[in-house]
């Protein structure tokens, strides 16, 4: 799809932070039917001044959405899962933004909206926060996690749920999307995010509290300012979202830990660093090479998934492998799926 495409008809997102805000703006400047609020009357009042649809309450925004992006802190999701259930039809798909999905989950399911939740989160932001901070640009043509299941065990969310956000990602939003089970998104964005974000801040903590700070902080430059961007993130909500995946987070937390002591050894005692400077040489031919294209950059062959029930587990087996979701055919209820 392009953007712009036909999609779930209206789209009400509720909370309008830095990534909900960034999709409100993205999606009303694609032309979608989107509207949105905040619980917060100065966000909704610098919303409305963007020129969105903005509602005053929960429950008039969500009451005639095909599709429904919670994009409230992790704290407050059980509550406005609740609310939700009690005001948007029950043909509204509900999706979220969060950085975790196992939690969401569970805060769906005990406001009776399983059946009808898909999670996705955009694997884009930045170090800033609050609707003044959202930009159409932050989200668009960004790759999303999309995720049905809760895992290889669990019950996947009927296809048409599943293909009402894809649409939603890889139309409006330009983007691709990698379908997959809670249990391997959260896995992974500890490895690619939450890890990452809590190294950035032990950086920060080294310097502030070494005896030569004022020095170390005039001679900072590329490789401290790439390695401790995330750290300038409010810390209270790189804590929320690094206790929430604390399953994740910890074990490889502590792999981290284990790999930094082999080398605080070998340094220690004159031996060998060489694997751990080496050991991912293959790793960065692949992330040089981009995502999306072969190792030698060449594009990848297009496959095409139909969207019924093996459809989604196709998607699941794929994307695990590396595949992306890079559009869908509504007319025909099909995904096209792209290798590595």
């Amino acid at each position: 799809m392009t953007p712009g495409a036909a999609g779930p008809g209206r789209t009400a997102v509720v909370g309008l932070g830095l990534i909900g805000g960034s999709l409100a703006r993205l999606l009303a400047a694609r032309g979608v039917d989107v509207v949105a609020t905040d619980v917060a009357p100065a966000t909704r009042a610098a919303a409305r001044r963007a020129g969105l649809d903005v509602h005053d309450d929960l429950a008039s925004c969500v009451a005639g959405a095909g599709l429904v992006v919670l994009a409230v802190p992790l704290r407050a999701m059980a509550a406005t899962a609740l609310e939700v259930a009690r005001h948007a039809p029950e043909s509204a798909t509900i999706t979220d933004v969060g950085s975790v999905k196992g939690p969401v989950r569970a805060a769906l399911a005990a406001a009776g909206l399983a059946d009808r939740y898909v999670g996705a989160h955009p694997m884009s932001g930045t170090e800033h926060s609050g609707f003044d901070a959202s930009d159409a640009g932050l989200l668009d043509g960004v790759t999303w996690a999309v995720a049905p299941a809760a895992g290889p065990e669990g019950r996947t969310a009927p296809a048409q749920r599943l293909a009402t956000v894809l649409a939603l990602v890889t139309g409006p939003c330009a983007g691709r999307a990698v379908v997959l089970t809670d249990d391997v998104h959260d896995e992974a964005a500890a490895l690619v995010s939450h890890v990452p974000h809590v190294l950035a801040t032990q950086l920060f903590n080294a310097v502030a509290g070494a005896p030569v700070r004022e020095v170390a902080l005039r001679l900072a430059a590329g490789s401290f300012r790439d390695g401790t961007r995330v750290a300038l993130t409010d810390p209270a909500r790189t804590e929320a979202m690094v206790t929430e995946n604390a399953a994740w987070v910890a074990p490889a937390l502590r792999k981290v830990i284990r790999d930094l002591e082999l080398v605080v050894g070998a340094l220690e005692s004159n031996g060998s660093v060489h694997g751990f400077f080496h050991d991912a040489d293959a790793l960065r031919g692949a992330v040089r090479s981009g995502p999306g294209r072969a190792p030698d950059g060449s594009a990848t062959d297009v496959e095409e998934v139909p969207l019924g029930p093996d459809g989604v587990t196709t998607l699941l087996e794929h994307c695990r492998a590396g595949a992306v979701v890079v559009g869908l055919d509504t007319t025909r209820a099909v995904a096209l799926l792209a290798a590595r």
